[in-house]
């Protein structure tokens, strides 16, 4: 029997159902909305990948794009959702994959139909595989041209080493090479099960509309079978790290790594005011101190990226190659001053009305409403409001913020990852010193 409830109360925004097949349906209804979103969630990416053929996650993804049987190519596929005025998209992380249509809400049938179809029935045609192999290597070719994104890729490489969670998603050319047409087939049948799945909408839509359209496509889902599993981090830095890539850049790129929270900890949204202090908006410490009172960079800013058991904080910044070591300096400089004085109560406050403020401002559009209840689905298993996720953010003291950013933030933990014409990494360990 499927199993119907209001996530949270009867007069909560959300809503969910379970499928008895394991699919959950969550969904968001907004007033006054035209345009209805649907994101179809599996907890599936790139930290499952053996590693011979990692990159098959996001491969897939991209096939699943090119033709099923009653829509045999990508363009029949794309007319269908632009037609109507709709968008089409799918992005792989390393923990999840998602599918999602945008389109008029009296259309969500139509989103439904194609995405449904690009899922159960995708003909991975060889010939299109081996073109979307070629466009791949492409893709990965491009971050290795463009400094500013390569160095995002190089410093999970750093902090994580070997671990899948520090995998580029799309693979290396080797490995994306090295997968045929019957292993992402197989790769495709034992994950995309019907237990890692979530159905989300929001928007112009009916809960009981979504769900109905759900058990008509995905009832019949089976679940995993014999899943990959994923294998806690092996993590034991003990120093500070650097590596550089040599390069005849016009301008430095650098990134400031280290380990931090997985988005189980509850300590998350003291990390989260973490990350906000330092780089929301013009008025951020990085910002200010950085780029408007030292004039050492045009772009800088920072981010923290949670996983199911760990996560990492970086700081990225952009700057004159004769001025690297400075900017570095500033950049710690910083940290320290978060970790060793208290963040005076004022400027808490700020940070949390501008986080509140943004939260809320972030849910007037129906993908952003999809987004929010079918990640927090995905994620923990339920859906909060934006209200009770403000409470959590007013619950943050100065002195949870302090006793994170002493934990996250030692010398012995950082890594450097820089781009530029430099060559001898010792110059730049001792720049990573806190004392």
């Amino acid at each position: 029997m499927t199993s119907t409830s209001s996530l949270l109360a009867s007069d909560r925004p959300y809503d969910k159902t379970t499928l008895p097949n394991g699919v959950r349906v969550v969904t968001g209804r907004m007033e006054g909305v035209r345009s209805a979103s649907l994101i179809i969630a599996y907890n599936v990416g790139s930290r499952i990948e053996p590693a011979p053929i990692a990159g098959v996650a996001h491969y897939l993804e991209h096939m699943l794009f090119k033709g099923t049987e009653l829509r045999p190519d990508p363009m029949t596929i794309s007319q269908e959702i632009e037609s109507v005025g709709g968008i089409l998209n799918a992005g792989t992380g390393r923990e999840n994959t998602s599918y999602w249509a945008k389109v008029p809400g009296t259309h969500l049938p139509l989103a439904f139909d194609v995405l449904a179809d690009m899922l159960r029935n995708s003909t991975f045609d060889a010939t299109e595989m081996e073109k979307e192999r070629k466009v791949i290597f492409e893709e990965i070719r491009a971050v290795q041209d463009i400094p500013e994104d390569m160095v995002h890729d190089v410093i999970d490489q750093l902090v994580w080493g070997d671990d899948p969670v520090g995998r580029d998603v799309a693979g290396s050319e080797e490995t994306v090479a090295a997968i045929d047409r019957e292993t992402m087939i197989d790769f495709f049948h034992r994950n995309y099960g019907a237990d890692r799945l979530v159905i989300a909408a929001g928007g112009d839509i009916q809960h009981d509309e979504v769900v109905a359209l759900t058990e008509k496509y995905f009832g019949d889902l089976p679940v995993t079978i014999n899943p990959h599993e994923n294998f806690p981090v092996n993590y034991n830095q003990t120093e500070p790290r650097v590596k550089l890539i040599t390069r005849d850049t016009e301008q430095a790129h650098l990134c400031l790594g280290f380990p931090a929270l997985s988005y189980f900890d509850e300590r998350r949204y003291a990390q989260s005011t973490i990350e906000a202090i330092l780089r929301s908006g013009m008025s951020s410490r990085l910002f200010q101190e950085i780029r408007e009172k030292r004039g050492l960079v045009y772009s800088v800013y920072g981010y923290f990226r949670s996983h199911e058991d760990v996560g990492q904080g970086v700081i990225y910044a952009g700057t004159d190659t004769d001025r690297v070591k400075e900017t570095i300096e500033a950049i710690v400089g910083e940290m320290k001053k978060l970790r060793d004085i208290p963040v005076p109560a004022d400027e808490l406050e700020r940070t949390k009305t501008l986080r509140k403020g943004r939260l809320l401002m972030g849910m007037e559009d129906s993908r952003s409403v999809a987004s929010w209840v079918g990640s927090q689905e995905s994620t923990y298993g339920y859906v909060e409001t934006p209200e009770e996720v403000m409470e959590h953010i007013d619950a943050v003291t100065v002195e949870d913020v302090q006793s994170l950013a002493q934990e996250l933030l030692q010398s012995n933990l950082f890594n450097l990852v820089l781009i530029g014409p430099y060559t001898r990494e010792r110059e730049y360990l001792p720049l990573l010193s806190m004392d």
